[in-house]
């Protein structure tokens, strides 16, 4: 097989057709040569608004394989890499127990996963309701406000990203493959296979609900087990080494391996790891609003005249204050929702979430501003109470439901009182606040000066009809649980891993942290 790469095909002329004429022209050779190709990678160059192109990355059979190689040298054309990822078991120390996963989300998942495929048979602890109970139970609260604090769009099989928008691109850099094999897992249970080559993959929240139920049934099927409605209340050590983890203050589970897949929102679980002794750090993360503007506004800014042929569009914003403040789009959900994704009585944060057709009339984003040590102090739980300040503040002022302003009204300071051509897409009700009491006011100036200066990226950015939601507190873990080069915690037999415990960021960097952890464990412990 061949693999090629950079083969340019205008979005108005993209058909199989095209495509083969393509990727003759690349390497100089006939049509008729061609007996297959595979598209390995494909992205969208929209540099220029008036061509548009798809740049594709192939593997190609065709006839006389070294021939074309000579004729078409280039560093575009070369003969395709063998990328295949290993599960390797390698240790020499004999579990007497079961592993023990603490969080079902998708680094616990994919953890539990690869120990499962590889004999393991480990059991999964989750604090919230299988995926089919939370689903229903999260429904109810956006209906009626009523929050199961164990059970949402925090905390439940899935985790957080079970209500998202489903993306699985990552800037990680894979020399391993685990990323290729985290896809294919997603493919293997469900998932669509253009997410293997998409520049920007993903599965939106509805699909990716059936993809965690077949997750689970086959970790099941190879003899792993799961527990819901579990909250871990105890990590029981013993002169530095994890003996056990107890359950809904009741029941004990004898364990010498455990693996924290926490999640970033498992903040009673922070300060139990605290109390042990358990060594962590502040970490730098970041705040402010979700913002929603009209999708086909972003489509036409994006794509110019052939916004159309396209599925919705999406942007990627960064900005730097006169006073040194990063500011930036994270989580950007083309047509998509807005959610309460609260998960303590008497606060209130946000998120975005959206299906796989992205289809709703609405582009959301979380336009953030970055916040660290200097802002809360370096103790490891401080971060915590700074998030858990703005989201009591945001519970209050929108009294117990979103807060929602417009911007020209944030911009002068005035609780919006009526709502312009953009109307809130959210899951959950909303109230008209004044968001300017939500943050400091460093935080203020620094969303004030960046959201014009996004304009100059995205026409209508800044309209004063945008729709701006709070709050946004929890782009990433405010901690880090430390581990060493093996894995390890400084409490031997505990496995931090994952986003909650600071080494990932979204579902597929912490799938990839998960079959690390994974790796880690193999080395080291016999089936």
């Amino acid at each position: 097989m061949i693999r090629v790469r950079q083969v340019k095909v205008s979005v108005k002329k993209n058909t199989d057709e095209d495509i083969l004429k393509a990727i003759s022209k690349k390497l100089k050779i006939k049509s008729s040569l061609i007996e297959d190709y595979k598209i390995i990678k494909k992205s969208l160059d929209a540099r220029d608004k008036n061509n548009i192109l798809f740049v594709y990355e192939f593997d190609v059979k065709c006839l006389d394989e070294e021939v074309v190689l000579k004729r078409g040298k280039s560093n575009d054309i070369f003969v395709s890499p063998l990328e295949e990822y290993k599960f390797e078991v390698s240790g020499l120390v004999q579990l007497d127990k079961r592993i023990v996963i603490i969080g079902a989300g998708p680094s616990g998942l994919f953890c539990g996963y690869m120990l499962a495929e590889a004999g393991y048979k480990p059991l999964i602890i989750e604090r919230g309701e299988r995926i089919e109970d939370r689903v229903k139970t999260v429904d109810e609260f956006f209906e009626t406000n009523k929050l199961n604090v164990n059970s949402n769009i925090q905390f439940g099989e899935g985790g957080a990203g079970t209500f998202s928008d489903g993306k699985l691109n990552t800037l990680t850099k894979d020399k391993f493959n685990r990323n290729k094999r985290v896809f294919e897992i997603f493919v293997e249970n469900g998932a669509p296979e253009e997410i293997m080559y998409e520049a920007k993959p993903h599965i939106g929240t509805d699909i990716l609900r059936k993809v965690i139920v077949n997750m689970r049934n086959k970790i099941i099927s190879l003899g792993g087990d799961f527990l819901y409605n579990s909250m871990v209340t105890d990590i029981l050590i013993n002169d530095g080494i994890v003996y056990g983890v107890e359950v809904n203050h009741k029941d004990i589970i004898d364990c010498s391996v455990v693996v924290l897949a926490i999640g970033h929102s498992a903040r009673e679980t922070f300060y139990l790891l605290d109390e042990k002794g358990v060594k962590m750090k502040a970490k730098n993360f970041a705040v402010g609003v979700r913002m929603e503007h009209p999708q086909e506004m972003i489509n036409k800014s994006q794509y110019g005249e052939v916004y159309k042929l396209l599925d919705s569009a999406s942007y990627k914003l960064t900005y730097q204050t006169s006073k040194g403040r990063g500011v930036y789009s994270f989580c950007m959900c083309p047509g998509g929702f807005v959610v309460n994704a609260s998960s303590e009585e008497g606060y209130l944060v946000v998120n975005g979430m959206s299906n796989y057709k992205r289809n709703e009339v609405n582009a959301n984003s979380a336009i953030v501003v970055t916040v660290g040590c200097e802002d809360f102090g370096d103790n490891p739980l401080n971060g915590i109470e700074f998030q858990r300040e703005l989201e009591r503040r945001a519970y209050d002022l929108g009294c117990g439901l979103i807060p929602v302003q417009l911007y020209k009204d944030f911009v002068n300071g005035k609780v919006t009182d009526k709502l312009g051509e953009v109307i809130p897409n959210t899951k959950g009700k909303y109230n008209f606040a004044d968001l300017n009491k939500l943050f400091p006011e460093y935080i203020n100036e620094a969303l004030k000066e960046a959201i014009p200066n996004f304009e100059k990226r995205i026409n209508g950015f800044a309209r004063e009809d945008a729709i701006l939601l709070g709050v946004e507190s929890r782009t990433s873990s405010p901690v880090v649980i430390v581990r060493d080069e093996e894995g390890l915690s400084n409490i031997k037999g505990l496995y931090p891993c994952g986003e909650g415990a600071g080494y990932a960021g979204g579902i597929t960097t912490s799938a990839i942290d998960g079959v690390k952890v994974a790796e880690k464990i193999a080395k080291v412990y016999k089936r």
